[in-house]
């Protein structure tokens, strides 16, 4: 497994674009060798880093709320259950995350 950082945004300090519904966030990545990409952490609007505790699923999706088509994770920060969003575009990929 190789653990690499990626960054992915826009050009905007901080890394945090607010898009309608979508927050897109910084993501520490690990890539494994089988090509599948597992978030470890990521940093919210709030400038505060998460831990991604336990990645539970991952599935292609299609946002309507927030617009965008790609990967959806379910993961646990705490005890808390949300959702991350691989917006897969032909020029860039994006994470993001919906705003509440």
């Amino acid at each position: 497994m190789l653990k690499t950082r990626q960054h992915i945004h826009a050009d905007f300090p901080g890394g945090v674009v607010k898009n309608g519904y979508k927050v897109y966030v910084d993501v520490d990545v690990n890539h494994n060798a089988d090509g599948t990409l597992r978030p470890r952490s990521f940093i919210r609007e709030d400038g505060k880093r998460y831990e991604v505790d336990r990645e539970i699923d991952v599935r292609p999706a299609t946002r309507l709320k927030s617009g965008g088509a790609g990967s959806m994770y379910t993961i646990c920060v705490g005890k808390r259950e949300t959702f991350m969003f691989l917006e897969e575009d032909q020029s860039v990929d994006r994470w993001f995350m919906e705003r509440k």
